[in-house]
């Protein structure tokens, strides 16, 4: 065997290896995602369906998501993201209090005519 083919033979082993590491590594956040799944927590679904974790069964591996009302179960796996708390966000950012446009213009005009 020649360089040429050791060479080209280690660069498929490597790229072989590295994909196998990256796949490894997306299945266990996958799985450490779904073992964390909580009543309440809102997730999408594979299908892109936004819902609510109403409860999760261990043992069957399922999840029950209440769409407006609509209960439906899922295989845990069916999940594909969970979103953010909606609470934390708004939270960090406190609402500024908004006054409506004719307010604020006359607000502006009071100002001047000081």
């Amino acid at each position: 065997m020649n360089i040429t083919t050791i060479l080209s033979l280690l660069i498929i082993v490597l790229m072989l290896w590295w994909m196998s590491r990256t796949t490894k590594k997306q299945q266990q956040k996958q799985q450490e995602m779904r073992s964390n799944l909580k009543k309440g927590a809102r997730v999408v679904t594979i299908g892109g369906m936004h819902a609510v974790v109403d409860s999760v069964n261990e043992a069957d591996k399922t999840v029950d998501l209440d769409a407006e009302g609509v209960i439906l179960t899922f295989d845990a796996t069916a999940i594909r993201a969970v979103k953010k708390e909606d609470a934390e966000v708004e939270a960090a950012k406190p609402a500024e209090e908004a006054k409506p446009a004719e307010e604020a213009a006359d607000a502006k005009e009071e100002t001047k005519e000081d």
